[in-house]
């Protein structure tokens, strides 16, 4: 007889759950592993100028690989994909935990966003594979709690081996973990997962990996090489060619008819779909800053230790985690409420940061941080509901799609960005910390520069809440009230 919902449960399916836990883990936590250790890493390698390609090149992979994954999937099937990945991801580690100098550890934080991208992207996947439907949205939920975890227990690991051990052991143990997973998803026999050359459906859908991602990256890797060595001639060529690439980008996607990765009309502010993702991409500009620099500052101008910079960061995955924890059973009428509110908070954090980055206290630098995070995390699941809302119907999965993909290039693009005005404010030369002022002059550069783009994302939020006659006209309608 067959089951209901109500009789499934997710202890049969341990092996998978813990299959795609492992790829979100490894994934979630990295990124504030290296936040952690990144002080360390620097004080004992050098590097300074180079501090925003650790976030930049790892979102770039993050981006290629994640576009990828179904495409791959539907060819190779899950078991092969998702193996090559976390071997992908423990050779990045390893790289970095060997590196000489900053620039291999670049090129293995590169290959750890493919690896770590490419795990994320396909765990859910995976998902979707290996639990029958009424279970899905109950691993989906485990996922989500897992990644909470994560953000704690990221920066207490990387903290930890910085202070007993050294930056070095962090990446090492992350390797460790990802060949473990590797060879258990390609050696592992069935594992009752079912993981194997499984045709899923139409392929065409997402082939992506092509010239225009290419681009994409190019266009991302030309504007931080700008701010490796800054000049004006030199820096204002790297950025214009990088944002010609961007924009190359964005037109051969909207010409590519099925295999679009973004909906039509997609950074068009006039556009309900549009400004909402001018919004994403704008705020997560924004707000790179205190994860790419927070911890280097924090270390460097307040004299705290890397396990406390590293969780004054974290506070805001778990202001995220919390927020939408609270906000979670809202009805959609609300929607437009709490979008505009938790986006203004957002931008509200940035001259908060401004101030208490250079001239603390510590406390209150974590109190931003986690209301930043609490901002996101308030508005994020009703971004999606209300864009789908939106959008037209035959637009529906690419606007779920682009939400990570523009959120992750506006990452990477700020990290980027970042970087060049930090290097413009004499960060590199300063870095060592015997020049605080210096330091905290960077650091109120880092902030300011942040805050054209929360305007910017601001007026995207209002015109993405009220859209007005136009914009309804261009999507589906959606019921009054909303």
């Amino acid at each position: 007889m067959r089951k209901s919902s109500d009789d499934l449960s997710l202890c049969g399916y341990g092996a998978a759950l813990v299959l795609v836990c492992a790829g979100v883990w490894l994934h979630a936590a990295d990124s504030l592993l290296v936040a952690t250790m990144l002080p360390a890493l620097v004080a004992e390698i050098g590097g300074e100028a180079l501090i925003g390609w650790t976030v930049s090149l790892y979102e770039i992979g993050t981006i290629l690989t994640g576009a990828a994954s179904g495409l791959l999937a539907a060819r190779y099937g899950v078991r092969l994909p998702m193996a090559v990945a976390a071997a992908v991801f423990a050779a990045g580690c390893a790289i970095s935990a060997l590196a000489p100098s900053m620039w291999v550890v670049l090129a293995g934080r590169l290959l750890q966003g493919l690896g770590g991208g490419g795990l994320m992207a396909l765990a859910f996947v995976a998902t979707s594979v290996l639990f029958p439907r009424p279970l899905v949205p109950r691993a989906i939920a485990a996922i989500s709690a897992l990644w909470g975890v994560s953000a704690f227990l990221g920066p207490l690991i990387g903290g930890l081996f910085v202070e007993y051990a050294d930056w070095r052991g962090g990446f090492w143990f992350f390797a460790a973990q990802a060949v473990a997973l590797s060879l258990w998803i390609g050696f592992g026999g069935n594992l009752g997962l079912g993981l194997g050359r499984q045709p899923l459906p139409d392929p065409a859908r997402n082939a992506v990996f092509s010239s225009r991602l290419l681009l994409l990256a190019a266009g991302v890797v030309l504007i931080a090489y700008g701010g490796v060595e800054v000049g004006p001639l030199r820096t204002a060529l790297c950025v214009l060619a990088g944002i010609a690439a961007i924009i190359a980008f964005l037109v051969l996607d909207a010409r590519a008819g099925g295999s679009r990765l973004l909906p039509r009309r997609a950074f068009d502010p006039a556009a309900p779909v549009g400004s909402g993702l001018v919004m994403i991409f704008c705020l997560a500009v924004a707000t790179i800053g205190v994860t790419a620099y927070g911890p280097l500052f924090i270390v460097l101008l307040h004299g705290a230790s890397a396990l406390v910079a590293g969780y004054i960061v974290a506070c805001a995955s778990i202001g995220w985690t919390i927020a939408a924890l609270l906000v979670a059973v809202s009805a959609e009428r609300h929607d437009r409420t709490l979008i505009g509110a938790g986006m203004l908070v957002v931008a509200a954090t940035i001259p908060g940061f401004l101030y208490s980055v250079p001239s603390g206290p510590v406390w209150l630098i974590a109190a931003f941080s986690a209301l930043q995070g609490a901002g996101f995390g308030m508005a994020w699941a009703f971004v999606l509901r209300r864009m789908t809302a939106l959008a037209p119907a035959d637009d529906t999965e690419r606007v779920a799609g682009a939400l990570p993909t523009v959120q992750r290039l506006g990452y990477a693009v700020g990290a980027a960005y970042v970087g060049i005005v930090a290097n413009a404010a004499g960060f590199a030369e300063g870095a060592d910390g015997a020049d605080r002022a210096g330091v905290a002059e960077a650091a109120r550069a880092v902030f300011a520069a942040a805050i054209p783009f929360a305007v910017i994302g601001l007026a995207a939020t209002a015109r993405f809440v009220f859209p007005g006659a136009a914009g309804r006209r261009s999507g589906r309608k959606i019921r009054a009230g909303e």
